[in-house]
């Protein structure tokens, strides 16, 4: 067998790759599992995009393959929506870059400006593709902490204790995930400074922008010139278009450029009719957004109801799809207590550690399930309980 590349030693298979096929084999034993888990809207998309859809997929000459930089409608309509939503004028001719969901772009940006050897602040807990890539690239990864008693924020003078001339790129993530911290102008700006100060390329991943979040906030307002900052930003949550793979990526000319020039030697441009969707999911109505953070706001009452019950801690502050929670004090391992409930009361529950040492007393419960899912896992969980309470 031919010996695969080094790299793949500095990372590890994704944690829900490995628990999605353990999930898949327990069903295919007949067991029933509640995945609460995993950031998949199950909602659909609204109607008139799916009509958009199957009507542009329709004409013959929309199966070709397309621009790099995506059609002009939709890179137009990406631009509208970022100032309608954030108040944000950019160049949908320079400034914006449509992309196969926003994961890529975290490859992208991390190609177009790593070096072997940078140096790239990542946050703990955050999401793990941050650091897994840029290791995949040769860069070092310094992982700087977040911690419930500063509101999940960074320290800024634990970070000014790094050596930070060979820092090349910072990425933060608010709203954040996993904990649900919302973003803040405050917070906006004192990210900024700190990167204008120590010449560092900040990038916010803002997926979750519009998911039970009364103020979206984007990074780029506090730095009008576009010179130190990046955003990413997606149609997979606030728009239940996951599987579609839309996302954006948006900052200064030279920046767009770069990424494209990366991108374009890897993927041959997005699906046409899929683009002619995307463009009419952003000009959604604020209402169309409001009903469906309604359903996500009874199911996140049921999913605080299964935490409590495990006797959880839950923070009445977050935003997102997801629900953040520290475990009991007497709770010494988390993963023991996932795959307890796993393999015993057949619901998975994401364990905090998974996105770093930070989360390690805690757990992730995703919204994205039907309430009817949720009722089914609190009668699961209370008989799993019983019967532990009958062995004691």
């Amino acid at each position: 067998m031919i010996k695969i590349a080094e790299r793949l030693q500095q990372v590890e298979e994704y944690y829900f790759s490995k628990k999605l096929e353990e999930i898949r084999q327990m069903q295919d034993a007949g067991k029933e599992v509640l995945n609460l888990g995993i950031g998949s809207p199950d909602l659909p998309p609204d109607g008139g995009v799916v009509d958009e859809l199957i009507s542009s997929a329709r004409n013959n000459n929309h199966h070709k393959y397309q621009a790099y930089r995506s059609s002009a409608e939709l890179r137009e309509s990406m631009s509208r929506f970022y100032y309608n939503t954030f108040s944000i004028r950019l160049n949908p001719k320079e400034e914006i870059l449509p992309l196969l969901g926003s994961k890529e772009g975290v490859l992208y940006i991390s190609m177009a400006f790593l070096n072997p050897g940078d140096i790239v602040l990542v946050p703990n807990p955050g999401y793990p593709a941050y650091g897994a890539i840029a290791q995949l690239l040769g860069a070092r990864v310094i992982e700087y902490n977040l911690t419930e008693e500063n509101n999940w924020h960074p320290d800024f003078d634990e970070l000014g204790d790094i050596d930070l001339l060979k820092v090349k790129m910072m990425w933060v993530n608010y709203p954040h995930m996993p904990t649900g911290t919302p973003a803040s102008d405050e917070l906006f700006h004192e990210l900024v400074s700190f990167a204008k100060t120590n010449e560092i390329l900040l990038c916010n991943d803002n997926p979750y922008s519009q998911v039970l979040n009364d103020k979206p906030v984007s990074i780029l307002k506090d730095n009008p010139d576009l010179s130190h900052t990046i955003e990413l930003n997606s149609l997979s949550k606030s728009f239940n278009m996951a599987g579609w793979r839309v996302g954006m990526v948006l900052g200064h000319k030279n920046y767009i450029d770069a990424i494209l020039q990366a991108k374009s030697n890897v993927d041959s441009g997005m699906f046409l009719p899929i683009q002619h969707a995307a463009a009419k999911a952003l000009q959604l109505s604020q209402e169309w957004h409001d009903e469906r953070n309604e359903i996500y706001k009874t199911r996140r009452v049921k999913a605080n109801e299964i935490l409590e019950g495990i006797g959880c801690e839950i923070s009445p502050h977050q935003v997102g799809m997801f629900v953040w929670a520290k475990v009991p004090k007497d709770i010494i391992d988390t993963h023991e207590l996932i795959d307890d409930l796993l393999h015993n009361a057949y619901v998975f529950i994401t364990p905090g550690e998974v996105f770093g040492s930070n989360g390690q007393r805690y757990i992730r419960l995703s919204l994205c399930s039907d309430e009817k899912i949720f009722v089914k896992a609190i009668d699961r969980i209370k008989a799993w309980q019983e019967r532990k309470l009958q062995l004691v």
